[in-house]
């Protein structure tokens, strides 16, 4: 076999393999939007997955809106969610740049004790967190769960940033230092912005792990006016009915913001990776 054989064998295997990994990744998200334009009596009748339903229609996300306070789910969720990765991220930043460019006595200690926080399983952590809470009356508060969300995002995401506020040469800092900029103004003016897409990749890590968290959501808030979008999905299936087509919907609705926020910041991330910010 010739190399250029081999090299056109490779290339197939190659494609072959992105086009598994495509349709496992899609056909799921197929029989989501493909449900949740059916009728729940063409649910009922259905034999399999079907590719395109009989009779599509659009009744769906707008009944759901009528039947459920879907409005006040995303509220919740975006109050919570949005707070919390504002926050987190500020904390991080401002870590992972002091981290990054301070030596100091424990500095390796804190960096070891920010990674062993992510190795406890989150279940333990459910009654600590409720105690607390209910402790300075902030259980079943969108607050409450806004400040536990930041408590998560926190370590890993200063260990985000830390990792890319190393890579930005310190040579900048010196120079600011020298026409006499503050640490905080050469941190803010010169080495965020070259940070950009460590900024953008922190928010989006962020953003997803928090909206997508349901556990502590459930435990946390238990009043109907303060459910998050993802733990309301769950209880619209009870023992007397399971509809469908309106849980798919709801599901295509809380995806919604994820893919618009991936989408907003991906070029910004895109165009930060691909600019030289230094040349040495």
């Amino acid at each position: 076999m010739t190399k250029k054989s081999k090299n056109r064998l490779t290339l197939t295997i190659g494609y072959l393999i992105l086009v598994i990994g495509c349709l496992a990744v899609l056909l799921p998200l197929s029989w989501m939007v493909i449900t949740s334009l059916k009728s729940m009596t063409d649910i009922t009748l259905s034999k399999g997955l079907e590719l395109f339903p009989s009779g599509p229609t659009l009744e769906n996300f707008s009944n759901i809106w009528k039947e459920y306070p879907i409005a006040v789910y995303i509220k919740n969720s975006a109050i919570a969610v949005g707070g919390s990765t504002i926050f987190g991220v500020i904390c991080a930043s401002l870590c992972g740049y002091g981290l990054s460019r301070y030596e100091f006595k424990g500095k390796a200690f804190i960096l070891s004790f920010l990674l062993v926080t992510q190795m406890f399983p989150a279940v333990m952590k459910i009654i600590p967190y409720y105690k607390i809470l209910t402790s300075i009356h902030l259980n079943n508060t969108r607050i409450g769960l806004l400040i536990v969300y930041a408590s998560f995002s926190i370590p890993f995401c200063t260990w985000m940033m830390y990792g890319y506020f190393k890579s930005i040469p310190t040579g900048l800092d010196e120079a600011a230092r020298v026409d006499g900029s503050s640490a905080f103004h050469t941190f803010y003016r010169i080495i965020l912005p070259l940070a950009l897409p460590g900024l953008v990749a922190t928010v989006i890590y962020a953003f997803l792990q928090n909206w997508n968290e349901y556990m502590f959501a459930s435990v946390l808030m238990s009043a109907e006016e303060k459910k998050t979008i993802t733990y309301a999905i769950s209880t619209m299936a009870d023992s007397y009915r399971i509809q469908w087509n309106y849980l798919m919907c709801a599901a295509i609705i809380s995806s919604v913001p994820t893919l618009a926020i991936f989408v907003v910041l991906q070029k910004h991330l895109i165009a930060g990776m691909t600019s030289g910010a230094v040349k040495e």
